[in-house]
């Protein structure tokens, strides 16, 4: 296996101590980027790992912009915004939509820039997933950015993978605020995957109890 290989196996598992000794032992690799095209930061960030993106970003490597948007790193964002307008439009190496990488990790304030930048609130990932901001803030349960997507045209009934809406993974999480954002910006009720499964039929399923209820006054069955 070569270094590069064994460096981004120990970001994928989280072993910042092995990550950090390769890294005293061969600085280089704080710039490396696997098959897929993604940097060493970006899959770091994936991980959640901030201790080792600390680390990296110490290393001295610029920020591209999405990692700086995946990291919330407004200044940096802005910078290369303001140097090439067209980015805000841009996609990860990986096919995520810089925008989207941003409202997945919570960062509001780098969304909205790049919103008034152009960016497009309801762009999809081109790597087959279907991804997009809205999808992602659901997924990560965060109910400010989820309310903000709404509120500027984000699609509440938006479909991807296997069948599934944002309404479908809120109550599938048990994120009952954002449920009930969803329904209230027009999301569909009785949506179903794509096997039949709908939003009373996920929190049922994984004892989310309190939003099976709230399903339920709202007419679910």
């Amino acid at each position: 296996m070569s270094s590069t290989a064994k460096f981004f196996q120990f970001i994928q598992t989280r072993d910042t101590a092995a990550a950090k000794r390769m890294l005293a032992a061969e600085p280089e690799l704080a710039g490396a980027r696997n098959e897929k095209g993604q940097s060493a930061l970006l899959l770091t960030a994936y991980s959640g790992n901030k201790e080792l993106c600390d680390v990296l970003m110490a290393c001295g490597v610029p920020l591209e912009l999405h990692e700086a948007a995946a990291l919330g790193r407004l200044e940096r964002v802005k910078q290369l915004v303001e140097e090439m307008p067209a980015e805000a439009k841009t996609y990860s190496p990986d096919g995520f939509p810089v925008f989207a990488l941003a409202a997945v990790f919570g960062h509001l304030e780098v969304a909205e820039y790049l919103f008034s930048k152009g960016a497009d609130i309801n762009a999809a990932a081109t790597n087959g997933t279907g991804y997009n901001a809205l999808t992602g803030a659901v997924a990560s349960g965060h109910t400010a950015i989820v309310s903000w997507l709404l509120a500027n045209g984000a699609d509440p009934n938006y479909r991807y993978g296997n069948g599934f809406s944002p309404l479908l993974t809120a109550a599938a999480n048990g994120h009952l605020g954002i449920v009930s954002i969803l329904l209230a910006s027009g999301a569909d009720l009785h949506a179903k995957t794509n096997d039949g499964k709908t939003a009373l039929g996920f929190a049922q399923e994984r004892g989310q109890a309190e939003v099976a209820e709230f399903l339920r006054s709202h007419g679910a069955a």
